[in-house]
């Protein structure tokens, strides 16, 4: 009975958890700062109740839910957006965070006294900036597109150079007799081949999951975030980048026709916010309140040098020769948030058993914290001070919401009109559809125009296409012959 009774208030809290950050994250988007503050505090607050110290179990977690945050940032990395940042993205995902490391070894060697390969290990945990962090503080605000771009593609990115660096640390700190060519050898095998395996599952995952007619559309997300899950284990089985594989084959699947896209984006947003929930409470959890005191200024003390001192200049090198204003590498500079991978990354140590784990997940904790109170309140009040803010981005319509068709072998597309388009201008009985394929809605503006045979298209609507899935080509080559408009913006929204 008693074992009953607790689990019966561990349910009862964890309910309380996920409704109150639910809630919290109304207020934490209007103010600039991630949710995550309260998830940590949350965590503590049960630390005084339940004894928690288990490293494994907040790697794994915390694993999955990098797993899923960059499976979620790369389904919305558009192609045509990050294309023209690739450069400065990958610079600063690779020589930013190696010069980052660097200069906060250099700060931990003399404010932690410890020894030079592990004040570098501890440069290593904290190099690299946060995809949920970044997404959550970035999401809806109105910065410039290319910031924002470079910012989200760096986040996505920069996580492999992080893992690489800590992994080879941990050796060298183990077996100092590791050459370092080899350590170098190995950072080209885990980039070059996590991207080509990368591309592989996406080409795979999409042609499976276009090709698949399941009876319940809810199967559909389930089957995206098993090959997002099983990308990064094979990645991670044959030794290379398994995070780098996963947001590559994310964004293969995010800049394809494919089919339930939308249920996928929806499905995987709420599962991302579970999964960083139960991360960072594991945070709080295994932060152990009594021992902070000791630490507190040299925590914070190298939280403010990452922020004002190594990140800027890791930014202002890695981009020395791209076309960013100094205003752009400001922002830039301040927009490296720190969240989910340093935790993760944390408990490296402690799995490998060295002595200065608890004290490295103990300092990681302020600079967590502190990134995401100080960082993520006052990035859109920096972008606004810099005039780096652009104009706001129309939302999409959100007016009409498609039901899945089942076990039927149709679906319904949409896509928006624009100007040069075939169909711009024409009536519907003019564009010759089959007969097996039919105009169920438009919208246009805040109406939902009921489509009829002398129904003008005009640009600016969103029109519905119900349709056979094996007419999906005709489809588009309909709708965009004779034009130049990407067909990228058609998507299949069954």
């Amino acid at each position: 009975m008693h074992l009953t009774s607790l689990s019966d208030s561990i349910i009862f809290l964890l309910a309380i958890l996920l409704l109150i950050g639910v809630l919290t994250t109304k207020f934490s988007t209007r103010f600039g700062l991630p949710a995550l503050v309260f998830f940590i505090a949350a965590g503590m607050i049960l630390n005084r109740f339940v004894f928690f110290d288990n490293a494994f179990l907040t790697q794994l977690v915390g694993m999955l839910a990098l797993i899923v945050i960059l499976f979620e940032g790369g389904m919305q990395t558009k192609f045509k957006t990050i294309k023209p940042v690739i450069p400065a993205a990958l610079s600063l995902a690779t020589v930013g965070v190696l010069l980052t490391t660097i200069i906060v070894g250099v700060c931990a060697k003399y404010i932690l006294h410890v020894t030079w390969p592990e004040a570098f290990l501890f440069g290593s945990i904290v190099g690299s900036t946060d995809a949920a962090a970044v997404f959550s503080v970035l999401g809806g605000k109105n910065i410039k597109e290319r910031i924002t771009s470079t910012l989200e593609a760096e986040s996505g990115s920069n996580d492999p150079m992080a893992v690489f660096l800590t992994v080879s640390l941990i050796e060298w700190i183990k077996q100092p007799e590791a050459h370092i060519w080899h350590l170098i050898l190995s950072f080209f095998w885990e980039m070059g081949f996590g991207l080509i395996l990368g591309l592989v599952f996406g080409w795979i995952g999409v042609r499976t999951i276009n090709r698949i007619n399941f009876d319940s559309s809810g199967l559909y997300p389930v089957m995206a975030i098993g090959f997002a899950i099983l990308t990064y284990s094979s990645a991670s089985l044959i030794g290379v980048s398994g995070l780098l594989a996963v947001y590559i084959m994310a964004m293969v699947l995010g800049n394809s026709d494919l089919t339930y896209s939308r249920s996928i984006l929806s499905f995987n947003s709420g599962f991302a916010w579970m999964m960083q929930i139960g991360m960072f409470v594991l945070l709080g959890l295994l932060v152990f309140p009594d021992q902070l005191p000791s630490i507190i200024w040299e925590g914070i003390l190298l939280s403010l040098l990452l922020m004002l001192v190594a990140r800027p200049i890791g930014v202002f090198i890695s981009t020395m020769f791209m076309k960013f204003s100094f205003n752009e590498k400001i922002l830039i500079s301040w927009a490296g948030l720190r969240g989910a991978v340093p935790i993760v990354l944390a408990t490296y140590p402690l799995m490998a058993g060295l002595e200065i784990g608890h004290l490295f997940f103990n300092v990681v904790f302020f600079v967590v914290l502190t990134s995401a109170v100080i960082q993520g309140s006052t990035i859109s009040p920096l972008a606004t001070k810099l005039g780096l803010v652009g104009e706001q981005v129309a939302l999409p319509p959100t007016l009409l919401e498609l039901v899945a068709l089942g076990k039927t072998k149709s679906e319904i597309n949409h896509c928006e009109v624009r100007e040069g388009m075939v169909i711009a201008g024409k009536e519907i009985q003019q564009l010759n559809l089959p007969d097996d394929v039919l105009f169920t809605a438009i919208i246009r503006g805040e109406q939902i125009v009921t489509p009829r045979g002398n129904t003008v298209i005009e640009p600016g609507d969103t029109i519905y296409i119900l349709a056979p899935k094996t007419k999906r080509d005709q489809i588009k080559r309909l709708l965009f012959s004779q034009n130049k408009v990407q067909q990228d913006t058609v998507s299949s929204t069954s």
